[in-house]
């Protein structure tokens, strides 16, 4: 479970959601922030373990020594009485969606952003990287329905679209819904596609929609996980779950507590893993920092794609 912090007395009303100007202004802060990581670390990285998905046909050139017998043009050097040999180029284009949890709680935590806000960024960084490389990016987001569908495009500012959709836009429910996002995703991107699910992965069940949908599409989990379920706070406190309403004080200073609640986690998290991996499904694990900092997301997705390079090297 995850809860939103309030003060002791009285419980704090909700907040009041950001204006468009401060969104915009926020998607401007994480575009110059991620532009220059991009473009150090993160763009040669992405290009490396997305490759396209096969080779396409150039045109042909003369042979010269050393060249595969088997690229030969027989038709071009019949009608010309010299040797070809067809040329051959990536396909580089690929398309990258982002499927987001739209629950209440992802704007729940005790961190220094909300997941929500760590999802922002993630897209920022992995949109500009795919763009950069001629991919396409679009977007996916909902509750326990889709709710919105930003088609696959090109360019900075599609990226920039995104991010604003993924700071602003709010579920029809509090609950959320993942294997019916995932099988949404499925049957609205017709061909093959690389997916980052983006959720704190807390609600069980779903296996038969990650599993159709890791057979069609390329699909990533990212794991969002605030800090208060690996290290909750020694204290006692008044508490609200996000997605239920539900309000109570949960005492996290007595060891017998504290114990339970990250049992609990635990058997959550690990219930996740097994179900990903029976679906083959690979996950990137985002833990929200106390303090922002963009290389807490940045480090997972670095570790991911090298993860996928030594996988390739092995086969």
């Amino acid at each position: 479970m995850i809860f939103r912090r309030h003060k002791p007395e009285p419980l704090l009303p909700p907040a009041e959601p950001e204006s468009l100007s401060a969104v915009l202004a926020e998607v401007r802060r994480i575009e110059v922030q991620s532009s220059r990581l991009v473009t150090d670390v993160l763009s040669g990285g992405y290009r490396s373990t997305f490759r396209g998905a096969g080779i396409e046909f150039a045109d042909v050139r003369e042979y010269a020594e050393g060249d595969d017998p088997r690229t030969v043009d027989w038709n071009v050097t019949a009608r010309v009485g010299r040797p070809f040999v067809k040329r051959f180029v990536e396909e580089r284009e690929l398309t990258v969606v982002f499927a987001l949890d739209l629950s209440a709680s992802m704007d729940a935590g005790f961190g220094g952003w909300s997941m929500r806000q760590v999802a922002a960024r993630f897209c920022a960084l992995l949109g500009l990287a795919a763009i950069a490389n001629n991919d396409r990016i679009g977007l996916i987001a909902g509750s326990a329905d889709v709710e919105r569908f930003v088609l696959p495009r090109k360019g900075a500012g599609h990226v920039l679209r995104v991010v604003r959709d993924v700071l602003l836009l709010r579920g029809k429910q509090a609950g959320t819904d993942l294997g019916e996002l995932a099988a949404q995703a499925s049957r609205a991107l017709r061909h093959r596609t690389v997916i980052f699910l983006l959720s704190d992965f807390l609600s069980l069940g779903h296996e038969a929609e990650f599993l159709v949908c890791g057979r069609r599409h390329d699909v990533v989990a990212v794991r969002l996980t605030p800090p208060e379920l690996l290290d909750p706070p020694a204290a006692m406190l008044r508490v609200v779950d996000p997605e239920t309403g539900r309000r109570q004080v949960v005492d996290l200073a007595a060891p017998r507590g504290r114990e339970m609640f990250l049992r609990r986690a635990a058997e959550l998290r690990a219930h996740t893993d097994e179900v990903l991996k029976r679906s083959r499904i690979d996950r990137i694990e985002i833990t929200i920092p106390a303090v922002p900092d963009l290389a807490a997301i940045a480090q997972p997705i670095l570790r991911f794609f090298r993860m996928r390079e030594l996988r390739e090297a092995k086969r």
